[in-house]
């Protein structure tokens, strides 16, 4: 067997394990100083302002192309899903009016044009 005192592979674990117990404590001693948690307040509202003014610019942007915002694809959405709503409970009310009635007729399938071509006579088209 090797000497642990000659193994390569034994003292780049034990130098990774300083440098990580290093980096942690002055990580932890960083992280509990009031400067890094003002800074990092900053860094977040700084953030977040750029992020808003991105938005309003976009929305800018789409209005300038007339072109709808995310905002005004989402209420059409909801609006269409009511209307749909609406419909799928008009045509279950048509449907139990039509069925206490006595009338046999489907309202999912669409209304099909009148038939005006006449099929062939039987002699072939000839009187």
């Amino acid at each position: 067997m090797t000497d642990k005192t000659n193994d390569p592979v034994a003292m780049w674990q034990k130098m990774m394990g300083e440098m990580e117990k290093g980096f942690n404590s002055f990580a932890n001693q960083a992280m509990s100083s009031p400067e890094f948690s003002q800074a990092l307040n900053r860094a977040g509202g700084v953030a977040a302002g750029a992020q808003k003014q991105l938005g309003e610019l976009m929305e800018k942007y789409l209005v300038t192309m007339n072109l709808p915002s995310r905002e005004q694809v989402t209420a059409l959405a909801e609006r269409l899903q009511s209307i749909e709503g609406q419909i799928g409970e008009m045509k279950s009310m048509l449907s139990q009016i039509a069925a206490s009635s006595g009338i046999s007729q489907s309202f999912d399938a669409a209304p099909r044009p009148p038939r005006t071509k006449r099929p062939p006579s039987e002699n072939g088209g000839q009187t």
